[in-house]
C-alpha cells in the first residue's frame, strides 16, 4: 500500500478566496466602461476620418508631390523629367532675377513688419485710455485687415497712388508735383508697404486685449518709484506684451513673405517697373504658370518654406532672451 509523502507533491497552489458579489460588480463595471471607451474611440475616429482623409488628399499629398517635382523639369504638357539639383543650382547661380525677387522681399519684410507692428501697438496703448466709443473705433480700425488682401482694394490703391490718383491731387495742391508713384521704381514698393501697414487692426486688437489684462498695480508700483511714463513703457508694459509682440511678429513675418495679392495687382502682374515690385511669391506664380517651369516653381516654394522654417525657429530659440510670462518667477 503506497503512502503518500506531503514533500513529494510540490508546491500546491491554493484558490483564492471565492469573488464576492461586489467584485462581480466592479468587474463587469469595469467591462462596461471599457466597451464604451473602445465605441467612443471608434466614433473618434469615424468623426476624425474626413479631416484626415482631406488632409492626406490636399495637404500632404501636394506637399509631397511639389517635393518630387522640385527635382524635375515639368511643363504641364509632358510627364516630369527627373533631373536632380538642377532647378537649385539654377536658382542659386544663373538667374538673377531670383536674387531681385529675394532682394525685394527682404526689403518689404524689413519695413512692413516693423511699421506695422509699431501702429498697431501705438493705436493699442492710445484706445487703451478708455475713450468713448472705443467698440466703434475697434471695429472701424479692424475693417482694413478684413479687405486689406482682397482684388479690389490693391486695385484701389493702384488708383490712389497713380499719376491722376487722390495723392497727386492732394499734392498739387501745394506745388508739389510727381509721376505715378506705382510706376517709379523708387516709390513703387513703398507704396505696397503702406498697404500692408494699413492692415493693422489684427495685431492692434491682440495688442489691446493684452494691455487689459496687464496689472494696474504694476503701473503703480513703478510710479511710486519715480518711474515715467516712458520708463514704466519699456519696463512694464513691453515685457507684459512680449508674448504677443512674438504672436504678431510671427504672423507678420509669414504673411509679409507670402504676400502676392498687393503686388500682383499694384504691379499688373509685371513685378512694376524695372522689377522693383518682383516679390517672391510673384516670381514664382511667373514661372511656374507664365511660363510653365513648374519643377523651378516648385523649387522656389520649398525653399522659402524652409526659410521660413528657419526664421520661425530662430525666433523661438531667441524669445528666451526676449520674451517673459506672467508666471516667471
Amino acid at each position: 500500500m503506497r503512502q503518500h509523502d506531503p514533500g513529494a507533491a510540490g508546491t500546491q497552489v491554493t484558490a483564492g478566496p471565492p469573488a464576492t458579489p461586489r467584485d462581480r460588480r466592479d468587474r463587469s463595471r469595469d467591462r462596461r466602461a471599457g466597451r464604451r471607451a473602445a465605441a467612443d474611440n471608434r466614433a473618434a475616429y469615424a468623426f476624425l476620418t474626413p479631416w484626415l482623409i482631406g488632409m492626406l488628399v490636399f495637404t500632404i499629398g501636394p506637399m509631397l508631390f511639389s517635393l518630387y517635382l522640385a527635382f524635375t523639369r515639368y511643363d504641364l504638357s509632358s510627364a516630369p523629367e527627373w533631373v536632380g539639383l538642377a532647378n537649385f543650382e539654377r536658382m542659386f547661380t544663373t538667374d538673377p532675377r531670383y536674387f531681385d525677387s529675394v532682394k525685394v522681399t527682404l526689403t518689404y519684410v524689413a519695413w512692413s513688419v516693423p511699421l506695422l507692428l509699431a501702429v498697431s501697438l501705438g493705436l493699442a496703448l492710445l484706445l487703451n485710455r478708455g475713450m468713448r466709443f472705443l467698440t466703434g473705433y475697434r471695429a472701424l480700425f479692424y475693417m482694413p485687415s478684413l479687405i486689406g488682401g482682397s482684388v479690389a482694394v490693391a486695385a484701389l490703391w493702384r488708383q490712389i497712388f497713380g499719376e491722376e490718383g487722390i495723392v497727386n491731387k492732394a499734392l498739387a495742391l501745394v506745388g508739389i508735383e510727381h509721376t505715378s508713384w506705382v510706376g517709379d521704381p523708387n516709390s513703387a514698393l513703398h507704396t505696397i508697404v503702406i498697404l500692408q501697414v494699413w492692415t493693422f487692426g489684427s495685431a492692434m486688437v491682440i495688442f489691446l486685449a493684452g494691455l487689459r489684462q496687464i496689472p494696474r498695480e504694476l503701473y503703480d508700483a513703478a510710479s511710486v518709484d519715480g518711474a515715467g511714463a516712458l520708463r514704466r513703457f519699456r519696463s512694464v508694459t513691453l515685457p507684459m506684451l512680449s508674448p504677443l509682440v512674438l504672436f504678431n511678429l510671427l504672423l507678420s513675418v509669414v504673411n509679409a513673405f507670402q504676400a502676392f495679392t498687393s503686388a500682383y495687382v499694384v504691379s499688373n502682374g509685371t513685378g512694376g517697373p524695372s522689377d522693383s515690385t518682383l516679390f517672391y511669391t510673384l516670381y514664382l506664380y511667373e514661372q511656374g504658370f507664365a511660363q510653365l517651369n513648374m519643377g523651378y516653381a516648385a523649387a522656389m516654394a520649398w525653399v522659402l518654406v524652409l526659410g521660413l522654417a528657419l526664421f520661425t525657429g530662430f525666433l523661438f530659440l531667441s524669445s528666451r532672451y526676449w520674451v517673459h510670462y506672467g508666471d516667471e518667477r
